[in-house]
């Protein structure tokens, strides 16, 4: 089967279906491709041991580890991508993080694009995206050319006790710049949103419920699913992108376009990259500089749980409040160490799925008083780490770096909660096989031999194969990527609009 398109589109997350929506309104033919299908609505939706204990939504896919062990990545396959079960956090990344600085332990390179040429691209993404905030509480806040599309998500009645604490405790506490529609959200159910899946309505603005929405209002946007893609086919000369084979019902077909986008993830995007070898790209496709699949970045995350015997926690969702006080600069380390935020209100069942000898009576006690918190600090780009291909297996040997960082993060973020009032911490660092925030696989840079894509993602050596999630991300931050790999996806959709009205004889 040849399905002839302008835009062929691998993957219908935040940075596949943001792309779509860029490109839509110029009207050349987009065929999405998503190998999930629509997430079903059920009662498991808002049910947190199902969602929690059982893992009913949990993808059954291993990955390798460096030390050849397999694991479940917790990555998800449905329309709309991992966004579906994502905490809707929509941070620009900060002026800081477009700049090369020194960390405690390594340094980050930067970018070669700067916050300033950012900056109209976040706001696109923001309205598109619907969110929810406020530019005058957080002192790390890039500047901004307006407000926030909507107002701040109110914290509940316990927040706002807990925010009076910090600000006595000495910080700056800060409302999340959130993708999230509270009122709609809470009518189809009273439960948080962080890990839970989005059926049914438009509470939670991911990338199904917003871009890829708008997009499909426009007949030259096609969305199949159910299709894998296994490899993408180059002409002899390998110089341009010419058929994408794919898995569906059983079948392998192949569809054929004059541009391709790939956004199926950090992780995903390089592995089908690197599958795709020929005589003409025997490293895989674009890999003349042999950074493909090189700095692979994640994370380094640690769940926190506060505890004051005093104080009850009867929130719902809880994730409202940030502070960013150690995210620059750290009066001791002088250096930057990340981001405190909360996470989804932790019940009693959330709290046993990850304590499973834990009773559950004595988990509900602890939750009734217990306020979680998600700590990030940036892992640094190094060529080492790395995802590869071997056989038919996808390989992640991520290398971590800066921890050091995070310790004291962490040291940091105790001594505000004791001072804030809760004199019990535990904390628990997330492992190398926690895949938070994969990204950095496809670098993005001005230099062909030290990047995979230019800075509007596309292909230094493919003229119509361009890369659009988080894969092109050249450091990650210490902060949730989705809306920079949403603003990413808006820029790679005008120079591809651009790209096809100019060259109507390729396209």
């Amino acid at each position: 089967m040849t399905t002839d398109s302008d835009v062929i589109i691998i993957g219908s997350g935040i940075g596949g279906s943001t792309l779509a929506s860029a490109i839509a309104p110029s009207g050349v033919r987009v065929l999405i491709l998503e190998r999930g299908e629509y997430l079903p609505d059920s009662p498991d939706a808002r049910d947190d041991v199902a969602i929690f204990e059982k893992g009913v939504y949990r993808s059954s896919e291993e990955w390798t580890g460096s030390d050849g062990q397999k694991f479940l990545p917790g990555n998800y396959y449905y329309v709309g991508g991992n966004s579906k079960f994502y905490g809707a956090v929509m941070y620009r990344y900060r002026a800081e993080d477009f700049r090369p600085r020194r960390h405690l332990r390594g340094n980050s390179p930067g970018w070669d694009i700067s916050y300033a040429e950012m900056e109209p691209w976040y706001a696109k993404a923001e309205a598109l995206f619907r969110v929810r905030g406020t530019a005058d509480q957080d002192p790390t806040e890039p500047p901004r050319s307006g407000p926030f599309p909507y107002p701040a998500v109110p914290d509940e009645p316990a927040l706002r006790l807990v925010r009076e604490r910090l600000k006595r405790a000495g910080v700056h506490p800060a409302s999340l710049p959130l993708a999230i529609d509270i009122e709609a959200w809470l009518a189809r159910g009273r439960t948080g949103w962080d890990a839970f899946p989005n059926t049914g309505g438009a509470g939670k603005i991911d990338a199904e419920v917003g871009p890829l929405a708008e997009a499909l209002t426009h007949p030259n946007v096609t969305l199949m699913t159910g299709a894998q893609v296994t490899r993408l086919e180059t002409d002899e000369s390998g110089s341009r992108i010419t058929a994408a084979i794919i898995r569906r019902n059983g079948r392998e077909e192949r569809l054929t376009a004059r541009h391709f986008a790939v956004a199926a993830g950090a992780v995903q995007s390089a592995a089908l990259l690197l599958r795709s070898t020929n005589a003409a790209h025997p490293t895989g496709l674009g890999n003349r500089s042999d950074q493909l699949g090189r700095n692979f970045m994640n994370h380094n995350t640690s769940a926190m749980i506060t505890l004051n015997p005093l104080i009850r926690n009867d929130s719902v969702y809880q994730k409202t409040l940030c502070f960013n006080d150690f995210y620059n600069d750290d009066p001791e380390a002088h250096a930057p160490l990340g981001n405190v935020q909360l996470l989804g209100r932790i019940t009693g069942n959330i709290l046993k799925a990850q304590i499973p000898g834990l009773p559950r009576p004595l988990a509900r006690l602890v939750a009734d008083r217990a306020f979680g918190w998600f700590l990030t600090s940036e892992d640094l780009p190094n060529p080492d780490s790395r995802v590869l291909v071997r056989g038919g297996d996808i390989v992640v040997d991520w290398q971590r770096s800066n921890m050091d960082a995070h310790h004291m993060l962490i040291r940091r973020t105790r001594q505000v909660m004791r001072r804030a009032g809760f004199p019990v911490t535990l904390v628990r660092i997330f492992g190398n096989r926690t895949t938070s925030h994969q990204c950095g696989t496809a670098r993005l840079g001005i230099d062909p031999a030290s990047s995979v894509v230019d800075p509007d993602c596309r292909s230094h050596d493919i003229a119509n194969l361009w890369v659009t999630d988080a894969s092109v991300l050249p450091t990650s931050a210490a902060v949730n990527p989705a809306l920079t790999i949403a603003a990413l996806a808006l820029r790679a959709g005008q120079a591809l609009a651009h790209d096809c009205r100019t060259r109507r004889s390729s396209c």
